[in-house]
C-alpha cells in the first residue's frame, strides 16, 4: 500500500476506528499524490514568477489560449475563470460559498465539525464516490422499495454491494422508519450498512415530517448501538423544494456526530436546486469527525476524482459561483420555487377533486419534482398507450406505479395532462390498448 494511503488510514484508525472499518478496499488504497503533477503545478503557480512550464495548457499574451468563436459567447468572464483546469477538489471559493449556504439552510449543522465540500460532476458522481470509498462486494446498501434506479447501477453493478429494500410507506402512509430499522438491524452479522436517504424522494416526491425525521435518526442510532457501522448518506438532490409541512432541512445535521459508528455524508448540488441540470456541479461533504479525519476523507475523495475525471468542468463552477454571490440570487430562486409549488398544489387539487373516480390512488407527495400514481391496471401498458395515442410521456415503475414529473408541465396544462392519463387508463381497462 502506498505510504500516503497508509498514513490517511492510520489517521482515521487513530481518531475514528469504526469509520476506518467502513472503508472499502479501494477506499483504503486511494490517496492524493503529494508530489504529482498537480501538486508541483500548484507550487509553481505560487512561486514561478518568470516562466511556469508545468501544466498542460496553452497560453497567449499572459492568458489561457482560446478561440474567439467561443470567447465571444462568454465575454462576461475572464479566460482564467473558464479555460484553465479547475482544481480536482473544485474552485476553492465555490467550496467555501457552498458550505456557507449549507450552514444557512441547515441550522442543525451549526457547531458540527464539517469538511469543506468537494466539487463533484453532479450528484451521480458524488454517489459514485461514496460507493468507491465505502462499498465492497456483499456490503448492504439500504434503500426503500421505491427508489432511484441508478442506485443499483452505482452500488450493485459497479461495486458488487447488495441492495436491501424496505417498504417506503407504512400503513398510515408515513415514512416507514420501523422498516428502515428492521433492515438495518438485519445487518448485524455483516457489521456494516450503507443507508441512502433521498428526500424529497425520487420517484414519489415525499419528504418526511419532523417527527418522522427523528424516527429515522433513532433507527440509525439503534443500529449503531447494536454494533453496526453505518454510512448514512443524504442524497439531497431536490433539497429546498419543500412545499408543505415537512422537514425543511437535510437530516445530515442530525446525523452528524450521532454515534461513533455513524458517518454522515451529504451529497448535494446546484443541479436541481438551482435549475442548472446540464452544468453538472455537485458536492460531497463529511461531518462529525476530527479535523484530521475529515481531511483524510477529503484527500481520499479528491484522489478518486483525480483517478477518474481528473477535475470537474471549470466554466460551470464559475457560473454557479457568480450566481451564488449575486444579490439577485435569492429572489430569483424564490420565484421559481413558487412556480414549482403552484404546480404541485394544482396536481394535488386535481387528484383530490373526485374527477378521476377509482382508477388510481396516489402515493403521498409534498415536495420535489415528481409524484406517483398507483394504477389499477398495468403501468407499462398505460405508458405505451399514453405515448402512442395521447402524445404523453411518463415513467412506468413496476407493475402498477406511474411516475409523473409535474416539474416540467406548465400549471395550466396539468389538468389536460391528467385527463389524458385518465383516458389511457380507461382504455386499458376496457381492453383497447
Amino acid at each position: 500500500m502506498n505510504p500516503l494511503a497508509k498514513q490517511l488510514n492510520e489517521t482515521l484508525t487513530r481518531d475514528h476506528p469504526h469509520v476506518a472499518e467502513m472503508l472499502s478496499g479501494l477506499g483504503k488504497a486511494i490517496y492524493l499524490p503529494k508530489l504529482g503533477i498537480l501538486s508541483q503545478s500548484a507550487e509553481a503557480k505560487q512561486k514561478a514568477n518568470l516562466y511556469n512550464a508545468t501544466i498542460g495548457i496553452a497560453t497567449e499574451n499572459g492568458k489561457p489560449m482560446h478561440l474567439d468563436v467561443i470567447q465571444e459567447t462568454l465575454s462576461a468572464y475572464e479566460p482564467k475563470d473558464i479555460y484553465e483546469y479547475a482544481p480536482p477538489g473544485g474552485k476553492p471559493e465555490l467550496r467555501t460559498v457552498w458550505r456557507d449556504k449549507m450552514l444557512v439552510e441547515n441550522p442543525s449543522v451549526a457547531g458540527k465539525s464539517l469538511s469543506l465540500p468537494v466539487v463533484t460532476n453532479a450528484l451521480t458522481h458524488g454517489l459514485s464516490i461514496v460507493a468507491d470509498l465505502f462499498a465492497d462486494v456483499g456490503d448492504a446498501v439500504i434503500v426503500p422499495d421505491k427508489n432511484w434506479e441508478n442506485y443499483e447501477l452505482t452500488f450493485n453493478i459497479r461495486r458488487g454491494a447488495e441492495m436491501v429494500n424496505y417498504p417506503l410507506y407504512n400503513a398510515d402512509n408515513r415514512f416507514n422508519s420501523a422498516g428502515l430499522r428492521d433492515a438495518l438491524l438485519a445487518q448485524k452479522d455483516r457489521g456494516k450498512a450503507i443507508v441512502l436517504l433521498n428526500f424529497p424522494i425520487n420517484p414519489t416526491g415525499y419528504t418526511p415530517g419532523i417527527e418522522e425525521g427523528r424516527e429515522i435518526v433513532a433507527a440509525i442510532r439503534d443500529a449503531a448501538e447494536a454494533g453496526i457501522n453505518v454510512v448514512a448518506v443524504t442524497d439531497d438532490a431536490y433539497f429546498g423544494l419543500f412545499f408543505e409541512d415537512s422537514l425543511q432541512e437535510s437530516l445530515f445535521g442530525q446525523l452528524s456526530g450521532l454515534h461513533d459508528r455513524v458517518l454522515a455524508v451529504k451529497v448535494d448540488g446546484a443541479t436541481k436546486e438551482e435549475y442548472v441540470w446540464g452544468f453538472r456541479v455537485g458536492f460531497i461533504t463529511f461531518s462529525g469527525l476530527t479535523e484530521a479525519s475529515l481531511s483524510a476523507l477529503e484527500q481520499k475523495t479528491i484522489g478518486i476524482i483525480r483517478a477518474t475525471i481528473s477535475s470537474g468542468p471549470h466554466p460551470s463552477q464559475t457560473f454557479i459561483l457568480r450566481a451564488l454571490k449575486s444579490d439577485k440570487f435569492q429572489a430569483q430562486k424564490e420565484e421559481k420555487f413558487n412556480i414549482m409549488k403552484g404546480r404541485a398544489n394544482k396536481v394535488k387539487q386535481l387528484l383530490d377533486s373526485g374527477k378521476f373516480g377509482d382508477v388510481w390512488t396516489y402515493y403521498p407527495f409534498n415536495s420535489g419534482y415528481f409524484m406517483c400514481l398507483n394504477l389499477t391496471v398495468d403501468a407499462e401498458t398505460v405508458r405505451q398507450r399514453l405515448l402512442n395515442e395521447y402524445g404523453v410521456g411518463t415513467i412506468a415503475l413496476g407493475s402498477s406505479d406511474l411516475r409523473v414529473a409535474f416539474s416540467c408541465i406548465e400549471e395550466p396544462d396539468l389538468e389536460d395532462l391528467f385527463d389524458r392519463i385518465y383516458k389511457a387508463v380507461l382504455d386499458v381497462k376496457a381492453g383497447n390498448a
